[in-house]
C-alpha cells in the first residue's frame, strides 16, 4: 500500500530507454532525439489512458499523485472560485488532499469534512445534506490507504455531476487493483501514482475530462509542457515506465485480483480466530490487497518486537515522521491504544503463499 516492488517489464522497457537513443533527446525539441522521446511518451499516456477507458489527451503526467493532486484541488478551486467557495472532502483523506485543503481554508475557502462510519464509509445522505448552492467541488479517495474499503464513486458521481459540481478522485490505490471506467463514470478530476501500481516512483498522473470540459487554473508555470498544467522537461523513462506499469495491470487485473482474493482469504482464517483481533473497515466494501488488524490484546511494544519480521505499518508511510496517531483510524472511532496497537497487511503481485504462511506462524506465535 505504501509502494510495490518494481514490475520486470517495467524496469525493461526503463532500462532499454536510459541506454538508448530513442530517449535521449528533450521531448519538446522538435529535432529527430526530441520526436523519438515524444512518441514514446505518447504510447505510455494511451496505455495510462486505456486502463482507466479515458481518451490519452485526458492524461497529463505528474511527478506524482501529490502533484496531481495539488494541481487538481488548487487549479478546480481557483478557477471555480467566483461561482462559489466551498469544497467538499472527508476526514479519512490522505495528507496530500487534506494539507491542500486546509491551505485554501486560509484563503478564504469554505471546506467541509465528511466523516465516516465506523466501517469507513461516507454517508451519501449525509454528502448529499452537506452540499450547498456555492460548493462547486467535492474530493473524494477511491480507496483509502490505510484501511482498504472502496468508495461508491459511481454513487457519488450521479450527485455531482447534475448539479455541475466538479468531482475530484485520488485514485492512487484503485489504479490496477480494481476495474476504473471514466467512459462510464462521470469523474472530472483523477490522481494516479506509478508505485503504487509496480512502476517507478517519482511519477503519476492526473486525468482531466475534455468533455464537458474541465479547465484548471494552473497553479506552476514555466515552458507550457502538458497543455500548461505541469510544465517542465518531461522525464521520458519515467514515464515509458508508468505506461508499462499500467499496461502490464491492464493484463493482469483480474487473474491477480483472484489470486490475491485467495491469499488474503487465507491469511484472515489463519488468524481470525485469535483472542481480540478485529479488522478495521468495512468486511466486504474494501480491496483485496489490504488487512488492517487491530490486536488489541496486546501491547504496541510486544506486536513491534514480535513482528519485526514482517514489512508492515502502523499507517500510512506518508505520516511516517508525524508525531500525531492515525487520523484514519481515530476518524472511525479506535481509541489512542487500539490504534497503537494496530497495523497494517498487505499482498501484491509477488507476495507467496509461503510469506502468508510465514505471517500467520508470526501472529500465531505472538499469542503464545
Amino acid at each position: 500500500m505504501a509502494s510495490t516492488p518494481l514490475e520486470p517489464r517495467v524496469a525493461a522497457e526503463m532500462i532499454a530507454c536510459l541506454q538508448g537513443e530513442l530517449c535521449l533527446g528533450n521531448p519538446a525539441a522538435s529535432h529527430c532525439y526530441g520526436k523519438q522521446a515524444s512518441d514514446k511518451i505518447e504510447i505510455a499516456r494511451a496505455q495510462v489512458a486505456k486502463l482507466i477507458h479515458a481518451a490519452p489527451r485526458e492524461i497529463i503526467f505528474t511527478s506524482g499523485a501529490t502533484e496531481a493532486n495539488n494541481i487538481a484541488i488548487r487549479g478546480a478551486a481557483y478557477a471555480r472560485g467566483k461561482e462559489g467557495r466551498h469544497i467538499i472532502t472527508s476526514q479519512i483523506e490522505h495528507k496530500a488532499v487534506l494539507d491542500v485543503c486546509q491551505s485554501l481554508e486560509k484563503e478564504g475557502f469554505i471546506l467541509t469534512y465528511l466523516p465516516v462510519d465506523r466501517e469507513g464509509r461516507i454517508d451519501l445522505e449525509l454528502f448529499i445534506k452537506s452540499l450547498r448552492p456555492d460548493t462547486t467541488l467535492v474530493s473524494l479517495m477511491h480507496v483509502n490507504n490505510e484501511i482498504g474499503v472502496i468508495n461508491d464513486i459511481q454513487a457519488i458521481a450521479g450527485i455531482t455531476q447534475p448539479r455541475k459540481i466538479w468531482l475530484h478522485v485520488d485514485a492512487a490505490q484503485s489504479a490496477g487493483k480494481i476495474p476504473i471506467d471514466l467512459s462510464q463514470t462521470p469523474v472530472d478530476l483523477m490522481s494516479f501514482s506509478a508505485h503504487k501500481v509496480y512502476g517507478p516512483k517519482g511519477v503519476g498522473a492526473l486525468y482531466v475530462r475534455l468533455r464537458p470540459r474541465v479547465r484548471l487554473t494552473p497553479i506552476l508555470w514555466g515552458g507550457g509542457q502538458e497543455q500548461g498544467l505541469r510544465p517542465g522537461t518531461l522525464a521520458t523513462h519515467q514515464i515509458v515506465g508508468m505506461g508499462e506499469a499500467f499496461n502490464v495491470a491492464n493484463e493482469l487485473m483480474m487473474e491477480e485480483g483472484k489470486r490475491i482474493a485467495s491469499l488474503r482469504k487465507k491469511f484472515w482464517n489463519g488468524v481470525s480466530d485469535l483472542p481480540d483481533l478485529k479488522l478495521n473497515g468495512d468486511s466486504h466494501q474494501r480491496v483485496n490487497h489490504n488487512l488492517n488488524i487491530c490486536f488489541a490484546g496486546l501491547s504496541h511494544k510486544e506486536i513491534t518486537e514480535k513482528l519485526q519480521a514482517l514489512a508492515i505499518s502502523k499507517g500510512s508511510a506518508c505520516n511516517t515522521f508525524s508525531p500525531d496517531r492515525s487520523h484514519v483510524l481515530r476518524a472511525i472511532g479506535l481509541s489512542s491504544e487500539e490504534i497503537d496497537c494496530t497495523r497494517r497487511f498487505s499482498i501484491g503481485r509477488f507476495t507467496t503463499e509461503q510469506e502468508i504462511d510465514f505471517a500467520i506462524l508470526c501472529i500465531r506465535e505472538m499469542y503464545q
